[in-house]
């Protein structure tokens, strides 16, 4: 029976699968209880109650247990890494209790607890626990959202930093030659950190001269294909990989370490790398940026070079136009041209209205007078 103790809450619990759903049980003060607890709960699995129209309110520890199982299955690594830091917190405040029991004033306490952090953090957090109590609500495990009537915390937005061409290249060029590759890769792709992780050779047609991403940021969580062209240096950084490449794996980028638990040696693709972005900066003497900033630098770069925001929309694998437009940070000509024409127009000596420096001179003449 997967039965257990945990030694922090001196409490026993039980947590089991069953045709791939996940059943967690509340903290029990014995073995025995537990036990019980589990045997009623699978009792109750082979033998279901006639549906009654009363919403079932199930344990928040539960609610969240299921809403993990559904990202994990059906979103990016790294919304699913979100979810259980968020998960993590959310139990320590609200462990033992029914989804029922927690109030939007309980919620309210935490997110002025979290807006501590930052306002950016306490809206972060809102937003993922409206969307877990509204997964709760769509499969009748719980009756109400509490966070529905909380409004997020205002935020100070401030422009994007966007690295100049000249401190990309400096960046790339202290890295080591692997890591130069995976920052070239990302630089000439535009592609998002997970879709490069998980690019395959599959992925990479050098008779076509394109390289195909995958992403799950696409309604409904379905991993989506996009092809990107590949530029001359793409071409050549990957043709390069290739050539000397391990056969054996099926990564373009990946890691290797030695398994201390399991006592073997593990091949994997990269789960997330941005911790060598804050050294590879330092070392390079620029303003910090993250992995991201490569698309945000590719987008304007195309902008500035009047490319059709549907052709940017298409290499960034965007679903909105609207998305595609925070990308574009360059300032477009219509704009430069609209404020030539104010200029022209407040600046013009034809107009009956004085200038700022004829009133300048008027004042100077009444003084001397």
């Amino acid at each position: 029976m997967s039965v257990y103790y945990s030694k922090t809450r001196k409490r026993w619990r039980y947590d089991f699968t069953k045709q791939g759903i996940r059943y967690t049980g509340t903290w029990l003060k014995t073995k025995e209880e537990a036990r019980e607890a589990e045997y009623k709960r699978k009792e109750e699995i082979r033998n279901p109650k006639p549906i009654v129209e009363i919403p079932i309110d199930i344990d928040f520890l539960e609610l969240v247990n299921k809403r993990l199982d559904y990202v994990k299955a059906y979103n990016s690594l790294s919304h699913y890494m979100d979810h259980i830091s968020m998960g993590r917190k959310w139990i320590s405040e609200w462990d033992g209790l029914k989804c029922g029991e927690i109030s939007p004033d309980m919620i309210e306490t935490y997110m002025i607890k979290r807006s501590k952090v930052s306002a950016h953090t306490a809206n972060k957090d809102l937003r993922y626990l409206r969307a877990l109590f509204n997964f709760g609500l769509q499969r009748k495990w719980c009756s109400v959202n509490p966070t529905q009537e909380i409004a997020f915390f205002p935020v100070e937005k401030k422009m994007r930093y966007i690295p100049s061409k000249e401190d990309i290249s400096k960046v790339i060029m202290v890295a080591s030659p692997s890591v130069k590759a995976y920052l070239r890769t990302l630089r000439e792709t535009m592609g998002r950190m997970g879709e490069i992780n998980r690019m395959t050779w599959e992925d990479v047609n050098f008779e076509e001269r394109c390289v195909v991403l995958y992403t799950r940021k696409k309604r409904g969580g379905h991993l989506t294909p996009r092809k990107v062209p590949m530029t001359n240096k793409l071409f050549d950084v990957l043709y390069q990989l290739y050539t000397h490449r391990d056969k054996t794996v099926p990564w373009v980028f990946y890691r290797q370490y030695w398994d201390k638990d399991k006592k073997v040696q593990v091949t994997r693709p990269y789960q997330n790398r941005t911790k060598i972005m804050r050294t590879l900066c330092k070392e390079a003497g620029v303003k910090y940026f993250r992995f991201h900033a490569f698309r945000h630098f590719g987008a304007s770069t195309l902008d500035r070079a009047n490319v059709s925001i549907g052709s940017i929309q298409r290499i960034l694998g965007h679903e909105n136009r609207t998305t595609t437009e925070i990308y574009l940070h360059s300032i477009g000509e219509a704009e430069r041209e609209a404020m030539a024409i104010f200029e022209k127009v407040t600046e013009n000596p034809h107009t009956n209205s004085h200038t700022e420096e004829e009133i300048e001179r008027k004042k100077d003449i009444s003084i001397l007078a």
